[in-house]
């Protein structure tokens, strides 16, 4: 199963939206024009912008309203990234350079601030102070995940539930509110509206804990960057906390020995080995599927049709995406 067959009803507005994210990030500054489009010419997955058009099924649907927050939370995801590949030191993104790589750190912070301050600007045009409040909350609350995650760099000493509450600000967080906002500014139920962000907070951390698992067994070609980006660059995962609070005493060691030096002491392959076949993979595959199930369950208290069956298709796909 393809995102794009589960998106096949939404393919014509969501061309209309690439168009808009194009035009969004234009500016007359050559080499701004540059690195803003970079990685925008990459592609992705865009579920932000999907979430927001089909939780706006549930209302009165206006894709030319709907738009004008759909383009933002996706300007906003691409914003986070470029930041990201700055702190990560990250070559590759999607297959491609990173802008960071392709230019230099300096380019790629002022980079991601243009592309956040954009955001900002095209959200203005919804008049509703609701939608303001959830959406600055929501930026401030990735930023303070980000700082939590720097801080956590090489940290052996970490438990599930500060994992969690780091993903839960890396990623669920900007899904739960595309769902959200595109209930709420299509005028949906109150109700539903709820179910919503809830849907969208759940297959979130679904997602992330499946991203995490697929740094460790997946390759580079599936994954547009090299496998174990995350622990080469200090950031410790569920499959790794587990075996480092479950695993034997020989992997314990060995991976502390890799942690306490900050990647100076032992090999990441035979670690990226260890933890592959360990049961750290198959507890992150089974949380991912609880958090999946609680995604169908809120899911099933929202009214039928095509929306609702897309949103589970897309749960569906977050479960069973290919190691």
């Amino acid at each position: 199963m393809k995102l794009q067959d589960i998106y096949r009803n939404l393919r014509r507005d969501l061309r209309w939206i690439e168009g808009e994210l194009g035009k969004s990030v234009e500016t007359e500054h050559h080499q701004l024009n540059r690195s803003a489009t970079h990685l925008l010419e990459a592609g992705g997955k865009r579920m932000r912008p999907v979430f927001v058009l089909l939780s706006g099924q549930f209302g009165r649907y206006d894709v030319g309203r709907l738009k004008e927050i759909a383009v933002p939370l996706e300007l906003i995801h691409m914003a986070s990234l470029v930041h990201d590949d700055v702190i990560d030191d990250a070559a590759t993104r999607r297959g491609r350079q990173t802008v960071k790589a392709k230019w230099d750190n300096r380019v790629a912070m002022y980079t991601g601030d243009y592309i956040f301050a954009r955001a900002l600007m095209i959200a203005s045009r919804i008049g509703e102070p609701a939608v303001h409040q959830v959406l600055s909350r929501a930026i401030m609350q990735m930023s303070q995940g980000e700082i939590e995650q720097i801080r956590d760099f090489y940290n052996m000493d970490q438990s599930l539930l500060r994992y969690l509450h780091r993903i839960k600000r890396k990623t669920a967080l900007l899904m739960a509110v595309s769902c959200h906002l595109g209930g709420l500014v299509s005028g949906a139920d109150p109700e539903w509206v709820r179910c919503l962000r809830l849907y969208g907070y759940f297959v979130g951390m679904a997602f992330q804990i499946t991203d995490d698992v697929l740094d460790i067994v997946g390759d580079e070609k599936t994954l547009g960057k090299p496998a174990g980006s995350d622990l080469r660059q200090g950031n410790v995962t569920l499959p790794v906390i587990y075996v480092l609070q479950r695993g034997s005493r020989k992997d314990r060691r060995l991976i502390a020995n890799y942690l306490e030096t900050e990647g100076r002491v032992g090999s990441i392959e035979e670690v990226l080995h260890r933890v592959s076949r360990s049961d750290g993979i198959g507890y992150a595959d089974r949380l991912a599927d609880r958090y999946l199930e609680k995604a169908m369950e809120v899911l099933s208290r929202l009214p039928g049709g095509e929306a609702r069956e897309s949103l589970r298709l897309i749960a569906e796909f977050v479960g069973d995406r290919s190691y």
